[in-house]
């Protein structure tokens, strides 16, 4: 048997994503981009057990 019906699909759902008119704000995702708001970063947060701190 063929994957033609999934391929369809995933044909269909990847055009939707590509050519629809996705209304985002432009502005928030500036904001949340923007440099020098010095953020956590995940290499620098603290996880138990990862081998941070000990001696």
């Amino acid at each position: 048997m063929g994957r033609g019906r999934a391929k369809a699909k995933q044909t269909k759902v990847a055009r939707q994503l590509k050519y629809a008119n996705h209304n985002m704000d432009l502005e928030r995702l500036r904001q949340d981009l923007a440099v020098g708001d010095d953020p956590v970063r995940d290499d620098e947060t603290d996880v138990p057990g990862d081998g941070a701190g000990q001696a």
